[in-house]
């Protein structure tokens, strides 16, 4: 069987899609099919290419024993709607182009959105090329364009929907990231085959066993510091306010630091808020790559993970929980609905606060630095609760199965 990844985004880029779409290529090549990749040229967070693909429109590499195709892509740091839609068609014309003229054939073509305007060059890439078109989800867009007000033209956004409607009805499977996707469209599109394929982790590599706390000492932080961290796009979707403003409430505690860990259009006003409050105990830090998230979770003592209370979120999983989870590290989660129900309720692996809301997030702080042996306890839990439900070779063998019976 032989499957074309059509993604925007892969490593060398670090984040969510690129590790998940890297993992889940490197297991099904590994189960017998043959796995290549059509992507960009690296660019995304920092939205420049890097250096070492600069001025190159078309080039292939390998990566672990899989074929990486890529080709030229827009990049720009103007974060307005124009540029970044430029930036997804961009590569809409330059896949299509050289998809068209570089690629064999391929049984099935794995298209991944948002860039919901990807779906353009697969459905026309599997027309060309014979194959069939497997739609992954992993943000129902332009819904979540609309509901965080980055889109706001309705005729656009009328367009858009056409698109969604039109390229899950050409998809001979969809496969949405979460369960409230997978609903989502199962609803709306009953006669359409659709499957969950959730984000998962490496529970090899991600091992507490097989990493020091090397970083918290390296960057100076002492044994008896709480360490309190989000590591993740710095994006309009994270609400990440409430981190800021929930720290000022605990300026006055010494040994409680908080770190916010990447890179997004957000980080700068992010920046001026916490210079406003006078904060002193938030940390703004870069990002860092795969090899180095170990040791950093390793190091800290909880992970702080929110989004905006949006109804659209829901359905979202964010995908650093996983990690923590395998790290053994709370998580304080102010996500309702889905995360809530799997990782708080019935994994025991955290606490909720409610979103957008400092004083709900203070109050869980508290809980936690009142009783520190909840940190173990729900941090061996995330860990059990992560092999159980969200092993990414369970995870890869059972999508196999699936692609295998679509043959």
């Amino acid at each position: 069987m032989k499957i074309l990844f059509l993604t925007q985004y892969f490593p060398p880029e670090i984040g969510a899609p690129q590790n998940r779409l890297f993992e889940l290529a490197i297991r099904l090549q590994k189960s017998g099919m043959q796995i290549d990749v059509f992507t960009a040229m690296p660019n995304y967070p920092q939205m420049k290419v890097y250096e070492a693909y600069r001025n190159k429109y078309f080039l292939k590499e390998e990566m672990e024993g899989i074929d990486v195709f890529r080709s030229w892509i827009y990049a720009s740091t103007n974060k307005s709607i124009v540029f970044r839609l430029l930036n997804y068609f961009s590569f809409v014309f330059t896949s299509l182009f050289f998809g068209l003229f570089k690629l064999k054939k391929y049984d099935f073509i794995f298209c991944e959105s948002p860039p919901l305007f990807l779906g353009i060059s697969a459905y026309l890439l599997c027309k060309f090329k014979r194959a069939k078109l497997i739609f992954n989800v992993s943000d129902l867009w332009p819904e979540s364009a609309e509901k965080l007000g980055i889109i706001r033209n309705t005729f656009f956004l009328r367009l858009a929907t056409k698109l969604e409607e039109f390229l899950y009805q050409k998809s001979v499977l969809i496969t949405g990231q979460t369960q409230g996707i997978v609903k989502n469209i199962s609803e709306r599109f009953p006669n359409k085959k659709v499957y969950w394929l959730p984000n998962g982790v490496d529970l090899t590599y991600y091992n507490p066993s097989n990493y020091s706390k090397s970083w918290r000492i390296d960057h100076g932080f002492g044994s008896e510091e709480i360490i309190l961290a989000y590591a993740g796009i710095i994006g309009h979707a994270q609400g990440l306010e409430v981190i800021i403003k929930s720290a000022n409430l605990f300026k006055n505690d010494k040994n409680l630091k908080f770190i916010l860990m990447g890179s997004g259009p957000e980080k700068d006003k992010l920046i001026k808020l916490n210079t406003s409050l006078g904060n002193e105990n938030v940390l703004f830090l870069e990002p860092i790559t795969k090899k180095e998230m170990p040791h950093f979770v390793n190091s800290i003592d909880a992970s702080i993970i929110p989004l905006k209370n949006l109804l659209l979120f829901e359905g979202a999983i964010p995908s650093k929980i996983f990690e923590n989870l395998a790290m053994e590290k709370p998580i304080i989660l102010g996500v309702k609905g889905e995360a809530k129900t799997l990782f708080i309720d019935e994994g025991k692996a955290g606490i909720a606060f409610e979103p957008e809301d400092e004083i709900s997030l203070a109050e869980g702080i508290k809980q936690l630095l009142n009783n520190r042996g909840k940190f173990t306890e729900m941090g061996i839990n995330g860990r059990k609760y992560a092999d159980l439900k969200f092993n990414r070779n369970n995870i890869a063998a059972d999508f196999a199965s699936e692609l295998r019976s679509l043959k």
